[in-house]
């Protein structure tokens, strides 16, 4: 004869069930964790610190992972053991977004923080550099437009590339794939370059992947991978005699007593040229936040607030200080907005 479950079974059996559907998602963790860019890393540190002394909560933890190394690892669940916050130097892509939906990671709210430029920079002492969107892609592409068609790189010295240029040989040092600085290097100044070019043009027109696919990658010989830490890349200009290196501009403006910037299209990386977008490589920054963990992670929506504050990231606010460039007036207001009411971002369409 089958054994019936007593119905005092049956009732503690149900209440489980409903106090495990009525439990948050994690084990919340008693601290903040944001990762990825290297760029919004040291703005996202400062407005951490800030937070925990306004506060007095424990200081959120902030990783410098690369833009694609921290959206990967916030993408990849929404427990305790993944990021809240993905710091980013470009907006996040339909794949990423895509591969977090996949794991579970729906409702991310997207705020921009502010602006920032991207530099080619040498030692103080070095020769002055004068470049075009077309001179970087001729230097440090792996294939170029030669006589209508695309052929290896093997030009070793700048001045070969365009008269005016220093006779120095070819040698930069940047960030890796997983940054975003590197993305939007590659967007801003490699394939913008390119497309001066009839060939580069007509496949860009023709067919935009091919197109990355044959512009995109940079030169194995010329180009040094110099990992997500841009303090890094500085000692070694000043080191390494002639050498370029790729960086945000805040690296730059804090370190302007050990190395300078080059024009691109005669314009100076500034403040004012980054926010007007005069300067060809400008970009905007972002953070990522997982809207299910407001409520969960302790002082999760108030690190936001924070993040979008006007003392923080306002005209005067104190990232200004560090070297980002803020939004203007209407966009900052429009973005506080954002973090105060946690709209969730639609799906990229790229």
């Amino acid at each position: 004869m089958p054994i019936r479950p007593s119905k005092r079974l049956t009732a503690c059996a149900l209440a489980g069930a409903l106090s495990a559907l009525s439990a948050p998602a994690f084990a919340a963790r008693d601290y903040v964790w944001a990762a990825g860019s290297s760029t919004v890393f040291p703005f996202s540190t400062r407005v951490a610190e800030n937070f925990a002394k306004k506060t007095g909560s424990k200081t959120p933890k902030v990783e410098s992972l690369g833009t694609g190394g921290g959206i990967k690892l916030f993408c990849s669940g929404s427990g305790e053991g993944f990021p809240d916050i993905a710091n980013a130097s470009r907006p996040m892509k339909k794949s990423e977004f895509e591969a977090c939906a996949a794991k579970g990671v729906k409702d991310i709210v997207q705020i921009k923080i502010g602006f920032d430029g991207i530099v080619v920079a040498i030692d103080k002492a070095g020769p002055d550099f004068a470049f075009k969107p077309e001179y970087l892609y001729l230097g440090l592409a792996s294939k170029i437009v030669q006589y209508g068609q695309f052929v290896p790189n093997t030009i070793m010295t700048w001045d070969r590339v365009a008269r005016g240029l220093p006779g120095k040989k070819i040698l930069v040092y940047g960030p890796p794939p997983s940054s975003g600085t590197r993305d939007a290097f590659v967007e801003l100044a490699i394939e913008a370059g390119a497309r001066k070019f009839a060939a580069a043009e007509a496949l860009h027109t023709a067919d935009e992947a091919r197109f990355k696919q044959t512009v995109d990658p940079l030169r194995k010989d010329v180009w040094i991978d110099a990992g997500e830490n841009d303090n890094a890349i500085i000692q070694t200009l000043t080191k390494t005699p002639g050498a370029l290196g790729v960086f945000g501009y805040s690296f730059l403006e804090e370190n302007m007593d050990k190395v300078k910037g080059a024009t691109v299209n005669g314009i100076k990386p500034t403040p004012a040229t980054i926010s007007d977008g005069s300067y060809p490589l400008s970009r905007s920054l972002y953070i990522y936040v997982k809207k299910a963990n407001i409520g969960v992670t302790p002082g999760l929506r108030e690190f936001v607030k924070e993040f979008v504050s006007d003392a923080a990231t306002g005209r005067g606010g104190y990232l200004q200080s560090r070297g980002l460039v803020p939004l203007p007036a209407a966009q900052h207001d429009a973005q506080k907005g954002v973090g105060d009411k946690l709209p969730t971002m639609a799906r990229p369409a790229s």
